[in-house]
This record gives C-alpha cells, structure tokens and sequence, in this order.
C-alpha cells in the first residue's frame, strides 16, 4: 500500500501478528519457569516450614502450659519454676524463629507465583493489543491503506482529525456498561463457582469495538511521516502543535485526578496515629478514635508504611520489604530517560552510533531508537510485575483494601499503575512503528507528546513512593 506519506505493505502488519506471537510464547515460558516451576519448589519449602511452625507452636504452649500450671502450684520448687520458666522462653524463641521462617517461605513462594502469572497476563495482554490490531489492517484491501487523503492530505498534505478517539470512547463506555458482570464472571471463574458466559457480552463487545478503534488509529498514523500537523490557533495554544496542545489539557485532567487521590489520603493521613509512631510514643494524648461495638477507644491504624519498614507489621520487615517500590521508584526516573534518549536519537540530523558494546546494540539510527523504546517499555512493565508482588505481600500480611488505609492505598497506587499499563500498550504501538516505517526528525514528535504523558506517569509516582512508602 502506499500514499501520501509513508509506503506501508500488508505484510507490515503481520509483523505486529508475529510480534504477538513472541509475547505470548515469552509469556506462557516465563510462567511455566517462574508460576510453575520454581513457585512449586518455593510451595514445598513454604509446607516444610509450616509444619516446623506448627511443631513450634504446640511445643510452646506445651511449655507455657506446664510453667502457668507450675507456677500456681506451690508444692513447686524455685528451681523447678526457673527450669520450666527457662524452656518455656527457649520454646518461645523457637517458636518465633519458626513463624518468620514460615511467613518468609510464603512470602517467597507468593513472589514467584505473582510474577509468573502476572507476566503471563501482561504478555497475553501485549499479544492480543498488537495481534488483532496487526490482523486487522492486514486484511484491508491494499487500496484503502494510505490512500486517504483527507488523513493525509495528498499533495497538499494537509493533516485532518480521526474517528478513532471516537470509536474508541464508545467501547470503553459499553466496557464499563457491563463490567460489574464482567468482573463477577471473572471473579466465580477464578473460585470454581458457576457463571454464565452470556454475562460478558456486553464487556466483550466494549472490548471489540476499542480494538477496532485502535487498529484504526494505527492504520491513520503508521504511514505518517511529519506532514501537516496541525497547528492551534486559539490562546493559550496559538501556533503550537494541535496534538501537543491537547496533551497538555489531557495531563492537567490528570493532575486534577490524582490530586483528589493524594489530597484525601493526606487528609485522613494527618489524624491518624499509625503502628510505627504508636510504638515510638509520638501519637497524640489522645490519638485517633475508632468505633468499636458502640465503645469508642483508642487505636493505631495500620498504614502501608507499618508493613513496608523494617520490623513491620508481620514481624518478618526489614530493608529488602522496601526493595520493590525502591527499584521502581528508580525504574521509572531510568525510563524517563530513555524515552528523552529516543526522542534525541530520533531527531538527531547527524547521528553516530555510540563506540564500543553499546554501538553493536544500536548500529543504525532507526534501531538505536527502537531500542531506546523498547528499553522503557521492559522497565514500564517490571514497575507493574514488582508492583503486584507488592500487592501479594501486603494482602498475605493482612493489609486488604478492606480498611481506610487499604482502600486509599490500593485504589491510588492501583490508580497509577492503570495509567502505566496503557502507557505501556501505547508505547507497543511506537516501538512497532520505530521497527518498520522509523521515526525522525520530522515525525519525532509522536514520541515527544507520549513522553509528556510518561513524563507525568513518573512524577506521580515521586509523590506517591514518600507519601505512601515512607510517610
């Protein structure tokens, strides 16, 4: 196919059919290694360990038993009470000993558990986003591929508004209509109830009719090359880029989102007297109250940070608890980088290829960028993989969305890592586009506007680590 702009075969698209094939192959190898195959190992040492707790604990209260019994006894000898006195702490040690053994090895097993499904959801996910896009506009007949000169202008280039946002927005909207089923299949399909497949008809249909919006999109921008992008000519706007403008009104909707997440927890944050300053006797005199069968009394609440901190909240914290949001703190902040770096290699008029290991990796221009791209996209997706071992932890311990600070917590962070994963099916489409038709520095600017919007993604992220992490 060809038009005005860049020449786009059939079989481009099949590329994107392929590529979903590797994700899935990736995916289903990465669970049968990490979900199956090590998580079963980690499962057996967890039950190795359960039983040595369940010793522990009989053994102990065997031992406290017989000194409570003893000690009420006063035909028992000082030294008979010292020597059950001193078994009873030995038990005890033990005992603990045995439970942190025991919370650890779940905690292990759940960590290579969750990644493995987790990767395998992530990659079916990847494979359908680009398979179906891929498939169909490769089944397009070759004249309707580029050919559309009111998308791209022919000899005039000029560049006209598309259809797809508005496709699009329909099936999120029939998505959201029958998702309350939707999820409730899901939900009885994970715990063996019965359902009914006729439930996720209205969901599927949403679902179909956003990929069809995206396939569209994609066939709209693929062949687009830089010519006749529109400009704003209304204040505050005036002479910058329609898209660019529209990003930034699409971020500040953002903000206002996720201000109203920060805003409410740092309100009930403020009055709250956690476990950690509880323990450190820094709460109020009289910290917050909580009702409790029409007796008010005074109570810590268990925040997210109470887990997260050395000693938490299970007794099994130290710094490595911290470890997953540390590491995607500093994932996101090297992934804004690279995508700077995309941008800069994209519209470099001179480029070189870097010297030494690092050249070999990005010989040409067109690959450097794809590579720069596909390196934030690995990073985008080990932020959602940590983020949901995180999740597996922390609801193991105790920590549910069914407190205040739970529900704030998961729906915030849940919130931001939503906002990640479409930055990453978005970001799929881009280090397609750099692997065929390229990118330059006449079209760059596709990887500048999503920048802004990963840009944003980032930030959020370094006012919600502190305030939730560490606060």
């Amino acid at each position: 196919m060809s038009g005005g702009e860049a020449h786009v075969e059939n079989s481009i698209w099949m590329r994107a059919v392929v590529w979903g094939g590797v994700f899935l192959v990736v995916g289903v190898l990465a669970f049968a290694t990490m979900g199956v195959g090590v998580a079963n190992v980690k499962h057996h040492d967890y039950e190795e360990e359960l039983v040595k707790y369940d010793a522990a604990k009989e053994v102990y209260y065997d031992a406290k038993n017989a000194y409570e019994l003893a000690e009420g006894d006063d035909n028992t000898t000082a030294a008979e009470l010292s020597a059950l006195k001193t078994a009873k702490e030995e038990a005890k040690a033990a005992y603990d000993k045995a439970h942190h053994d025991e919370i650890e090895a779940h905690l292990s097993y759940l960590t290579w558990r969750t990644a493995g499904v987790t990767i395998l959801l992530m990659c079916i996910t990847y494979a359908a986003f680009l398979a179906l896009g891929g498939f169909v506009n490769s089944i397009q007949p070759s004249d309707d591929h580029g050919h559309d000169d009111h998308h791209y202008g022919g000899d005039d280039h000029e560049h006209h508004g598309s259809g797809s946002p508005i496709v699009f927005s329909l099936g999120i909207m029939l998505f959201l209509m029958g998702f309350p089923k939707f999820q409730a299949v899901l939900g009885n399909m994970l715990s063996g109830d019965d359902f009914a497949l006729g439930d996720l008809g209205v969901s599927m249909i949403g679902l179909t009719v956003i990929t069809l919006g995206i396939a569209n999109w994609w066939r709209e921008d693929l062949p687009f090359i830089g010519n006749g992008e529109q400009i704003a000519t209304s204040a505050p706007f005036e002479g910058q880029h329609l898209r660019k403008a529209g990003m930034w009104v699409f971020i500040m909707s953002e903000i206002m989102v996720f201000a109203s997440f920060f805003s409410s927890y740092l309100r009930m944050r403020t009055g709250w007297c956690t476990k950690w300053s509880y323990d450190e006797g820094t709460c109020r005199e009289f910290p917050n109250m909580v009702i409790n069968h029409h007796e008010e009394h005074p109570d810590f609440v268990m925040t997210a940070s109470d887990y997260l901190r050395p000693d938490g909240a299970a007794g099994t914290g130290d710094f490595w608890t911290m470890l997953p949001g540390a590491v995607n703190t500093f994932a996101l902040i090297i992934s804004s980088y690279t995508i700077v770096l995309a941008l800069k290699t994209a519209k470099a008029k001179n480029w070189e290829a870097p010297k030494g290991a690092l050249g070999k990796l990005m010989p040409t221009q067109k690959i450097a960028v794809r590579n720069y791209l596909l390196a934030t996209f690995l990073l985008g997706s080990m932020f959602i993989v940590l983020k949901l071992i995180e999740w597996s932890h922390l609801v193991a311990e105790g920590f549910t969305i069914g407190t205040q600070a739970g529900s704030i917590f998961y729906i915030s962070t849940g919130a931001h890592g939503l906002h990640v994963f479409v930055g990453l099916l978005i970001m799929l489409y881009l280090v397609f586009k750099a692997d065929t038709v390229g990118y330059d520095e006449n079209n760059g600017q596709g990887i500048e506007y999503f920048g802004l919007y990963w840009h944003f993604v980032d930030l959020a992220w370094v006012v919600i680590f502190p305030a939730f992490y560490l606060y």
